[in-house]
């Protein structure tokens, strides 16, 4: 097992990660941006050492830099979580180079997988259904002869990245030239790459995606599905696991196809296979993610299985623990994104610090989170403040936990989407388990804020300034005590949330 793994990532997934370090009893080595100097990642660390500036891309996209830092912490293995480097091949090798284990799948992988053409051809040939469209990328007049063939409406799409970027949904002949334009344009920006295919658009889609993992003694299981249907602008917002009306034919379908194309790549790690799943229970491939996904934890509260933990110990040589007949689903499990948005202001980012910040707890219930009272939400990376996830025998169970959890999260000082939550998980349709992908847009003005929700103005400044008063005495203490000097007269003990943290190298 390794002895000390640096993490490659900041908020939440960085916390998530170096809490299962520390139950494999490894080291954990945190890395953090000139913003992120106090961030929860790096209080919780063994070791943190400063990565550039604020921007990520003079910090944690940095692979190069990091791979120094790892090796000046003399680290065993970089596990990159999600974003960032994660599935960026060029790290990987950087890594091996490097001799240090990067873990995930091969550089090789990640290449084929990235690009969605190529990822279209080889699911072919594994006999894993695709969408109907293009298995090469198009020139603007080849797009508009494919468009016509296939059919409209059709999805355009880059065939590099992810994310809604660089996708397009085109209804008819007359709109597909601007679509091409600027799903071009948006994909050059992004990803450094313009290039485009097009599908068929699937109807009334169900965005369901099976997780997979593997080994490197030739052993690959699925750990059955998630439902990733509620989506704004194609960003995932709530996670169900397991799908709604998913029948276990269909399941066993799905999970052998999974396996199918993680086997077909010679796959090894956690990934994820995601899938488009039409009205008549037709599946088609959409892209496998090789890393791990935000919504994992839905997947770890009906399986059991810590998937952080096990592809720590797959990157480390071990054997997969179980066996595809030993998987079995239990209960039922809800995933909330809570965001610094506003809602109210079609979802306009709210940065800024956050003044009073009290967690939901209780049975069934789950936050991870990267943030505390009197951390500041920048507008430097994603907005995701934390990960809500309701436990419960049933699905109803876990909704109800689910909505008892958001109405005791308080966050203040800045905007969530924790009221558009309540709203959906107030909505009849959501309620009945019959949605597509199409939720949000259908149910819009449905799911708009009211003048009661939200608290009064005079209430919230009061808050507020009692909260900013608290937040700055505990700061100050706090500096007070990471800048004191050590008994030894050397580098100061960060003593946080019950863990010393040694900040080598951070206050250079």
């Amino acid at each position: 097992m390794f002895q000390k793994v640096l993490v490659a990532n900041r908020g939440e997934i960085a916390v998530r990660i170096i809490r299962a370090c520390h139950e494999l009893g490894i080291k954990a080595v945190a890395i953090y941006s000139d913003a992120d100097r106090d961030a929860l990642h790096v209080r919780y660390a063994d070791e943190a050492y400063h990565c550039g500036e604020a921007p990520s891309a003079e910090s944690y996209l940095q692979a190069e830099r990091i791979v120094e830092i790892a090796k000046r912490a003399k680290v065993d293995a970089i596990h990159p979580g999600f974003g960032f480097l994660s599935e960026r091949a060029f790290f990987v090798d950087l890594c091996g180079k490097a001799g240090i284990t990067f873990i995930g799948p091969d550089g090789s992988v990640m290449k084929a997988m990235g690009d969605k053409v190529t990822a279209r051809q080889m699911m072919q040939k594994a006999g894993v259904p695709i969408v109907p469209g293009t298995t090469e990328t198009l020139t603007d007049d080849e797009a508009e002869v494919w468009a016509k063939k296939i059919g409209f409406p059709v999805m355009v799409k880059a065939t590099a990245g992810g994310g809604g970027k660089g996708m397009r949904l085109v209804h008819k002949e007359a709109d597909l030239h601007a679509a091409l334009q600027r799903a071009r344009s948006e994909a050059q920006a992004s990803f450094g790459d313009g290039s485009l295919y097009i599908e068929k658009f699937v109807e009334e889609p169900r965005h369901i995606e099976i997780q997979v993992m593997a080994d490197g003694y030739g052993n690959t299981v699925h750990l059955f599905e998630r439902e990733c249907s509620i989506q704004r602008r194609h960003q995932k917002v709530i996670e169900e696991a397991p799908a709604n009306r998913m029948t276990p034919e269909l399941r066993d379908q799905m999970g052998k196809a999974a396996v199918a194309a993680a086997k077909a790549v010679n796959y090894c790690g956690a990934g994820t296979v995601e899938f488009l799943v039409d009205k008549h229970n037709h599946f088609y491939f959409l892209e496998m993610n090789t890393r791990i996904q935000v919504e994992h934890a839905i997947t770890e509260a009906i399986t059991g299985i810590d998937l952080v933990k096990t592809m720590i110990r797959v990157a480390a040589g071990e054997k997969l623990p179980f066996a595809q007949e030993d998987l079995a689903i239990s209960g039922h499990a809800i995933e909330a994104r809570i965001y610094a948005e506003d809602p109210d202001r079609n979802f306009a980012p709210s940065p800024g610090p956050i003044l009073l910040y009290r967690e939901p707890g209780g049975i069934g219930i789950r936050l991870d989170s990267g943030v505390y009272q009197g951390a500041t939400v920048t507008v430097y990376y994603d907005p995701m403040v934390a990960k809500l996830i309701a436990m419960g025998r049933t699905r109803a169970e876990a909704i109800e936990r689910m909505r008892r959890a958001l109405s005791e999260y308080v966050v203040q000082g800045i905007k969530t989407s924790i009221p558009f939550h309540q709203r959906v998980l107030r909505h009849p349709k959501f309620i009945e388990g019959k949605y597509d992908t199409g939720f949000i847009e259908t149910h819009s003005e449905e799911l708009s804020l009211k003048d009661g929700d939200a608290n009064s103005e005079e209430a919230l400044r009061v808050a507020m300034m009692a909260a900013a008063i608290a937040a700055y005495r505990g700061a100050k203490e706090m500096s007070e005590k990471a800048h004191a000097p050590s008994a030894k007269g050397a580098e100061a003990p960060w003593k946080a949330f019950g863990r010393r943290t040694q900040m080598r190298g951070a206050l250079r």
